[in-house]
């Protein structure tokens, strides 16, 4: 985080005033939010990513698609390490987010909702088109979406899907029916940038200063290479947790062809939908049947029921037997899936002062994790912060100048991070982590504000419940 703010300050030519972690969904890489006020808030993301080869893929990436007007964030800063750089930030909204919040209202897939899925479709042609003449070689972890690459893919259903679902199969037989299915994938044309996740998570809506109007940004598409254009077609009309309406698909799918203008484009169109949910199972197996988180459970049915009327309607070739074979018996199971987290994990964090004692646990699990923040520097020993706490802005911009109070955070997330995950594993469902200082006032409360933002960014399936203990009795 250290390196981060002072590249944040080289950058933006004022010091970083706060720098909050943000969720990194599954993914290696680190995130933050970086801002400063100088007549008027600057803010950007700052990552920490310790993969070097895909570091320069998204350096190379970003720069080819930034400089042919491809709505993708700019690049402000790269450290000389190539592991700490500095991108624009696009805000918090998504375009899955968005779909989910209207569902929850009771408005599902409306008119705004068709104008950004074309919007995004449209620029997806767009992307794939400035994709072309791309520097491949930066590809990773492959150059192209070849054979090897989508045998990777096959083979991961194939390990964490199959296997641990025990669905029956000939492995000998279905392993020379994936190199037959990969034959005919690489019919097609494959001279076109692959995103490989092209999803609604992974496009930010942004505001525009006209009414009712919004612009698309396209984020985490260093996993890029040369590929079929029909692949991230797939990607986002057929992702499970969006579950769009099928007509919504056709008359979405009809107006991406049009774009595209190739006669041959249908033709291969529903292979990629069936090798991209196969590669979907893959990972929901792993993180679901696997490592049993609740999203990625919840989502295995969705997916499942997305395969069956693929595999109705548009059957693969007669010749692929045995992934025929599997693929009946897998949309024919009729199995319970594993439970997810049985209860769902609450991590109650709070602050508390130590003179009024150490605070009590009424769930039987014998307090957690406590955290001794009066070695950080105090501002309660200044007149001019006795009567804020450690949420109010001058006390926050007080301990976010101290490097030490950071330190601290990092080591205290890495902590209870290494609790929440274990405690996700063997599905328990309390966890109390505990910030106290001298007054209960100033230390401890941002403390646990703090880390109470990072566990929500983090863990999203996680409860996190923050309270106050001294103030909250005021």
């Amino acid at each position: 985080m250290e390196q981060l703010k002072r590249l944040f300050a080289a950058w933006a030519g004022v010091p970083c005033a706060e720098c909050l972690a943000l969720g990194a969904n599954g993914s290696s890489r680190r995130y933050y939010r970086l801002v400063a006020n100088n007549n008027g808030p600057i803010s950007a993301i700052g990552c920490v990513a310790d993969d070097l080869r895909e570091n320069e893929a998204f350096f190379a990436y970003s720069r080819h698609f930034f400089n042919r007007g491809i709505p993708v964030p700019e690049l402000y800063a790269v450290d000389d390490d190539r592991r700490h750089y500095l991108q624009q930030d696009l805000g918090d909204q998504t375009l899955y987010g968005l779909l989910r919040e209207k569902k929850q209202q009771g408005g599902g897939f409306d008119a705004e909702m068709l104008a950004l899925y074309k919007q995004a479709l449209s620029d997806l042609h767009n992307i794939q088109v400035a994709g072309r003449d791309m520097d491949f070689s930066y590809g990773y972890p492959r150059a192209a979406f070849d054979q090897r690459s989508i045998l990777w893919d096959l083979n991961y259903f194939k390990y964490y899907y199959l296997k641990l679902q025990h669905i029956p199969f000939d492995e000998d037989r279905l392993q020379d029916d994936f190199k037959r299915f990969a034959d005919l994938l690489l019919s097609a044309d494959c001279n076109y940038f692959l995103y490989r996740d092209f999803q609604g998570r992974n496009i930010m809506i942004r505001e525009t200063t006209e009414p009712s109007t919004s612009h698309l940004y396209y984020i985490d598409y260093q996993g890029g290479r040369r590929g079929a254009a029909q692949y991230d077609v797939a990607s986002l009309l057929y992702s499970a947790k969006s579950d769009l309406p099928e007509a919504i698909r056709q008359e979405l799918l009809q107006h991406y062809v049009a774009l595209h203008g190739d006669p041959d484009f249908m033709q291969h169109f529903w292979h990629y939908v069936v090798v991209r949910i196969l590669q979907t199972l893959g990972a929901y197996g792993y993180r679901g049947l696997y490592e049993r988180k609740p999203y990625f459970i919840e989502s295995i049915p969705l997916a499942v029921g997305n395969l069956r009327r693929i595999i109705e309607e548009h059957p693969l070739p007669s010749d692929l037997h045995e992934l025929n074979t599997v693929l009946t018996r897998l949309c024919q199971q009729v199995q319970p899936l594993p439970a997810a987290t049985s209860d769902q994990l609450t991590v109650s964090v709070q602050s508390f002062s130590y003179r009024q004692g150490l605070p009590s646990d009424s769930t039987g699990n014998g307090g957690g994790h406590i955290f001794d923040c009066r070695a950080l520097p105090n501002p309660g020993r200044y007149p001019e912060y006795k009567s804020y706490t450690g949420k109010d802005r001058p006390v926050i911009d007080f301990l976010c100048k101290e490097a030490a109070v950071d330190q601290f955070i990092d080591h205290a997330m890495a902590i209870v991070s290494q609790s929440v995950d274990k405690y996700l594993e063997r599905h328990f469902s309390h966890l109390s982590v505990s910030f106290g200082c001298t007054g209960g006032q100033h230390r401890s409360v941002y403390c646990a504000e703090r880390l109470a933002a990072q566990l929500r960014q983090k863990y999203p399936e996680v409860n996190v419940v923050l309270t106050h203990r001294e103030q909250d009795k005021q």
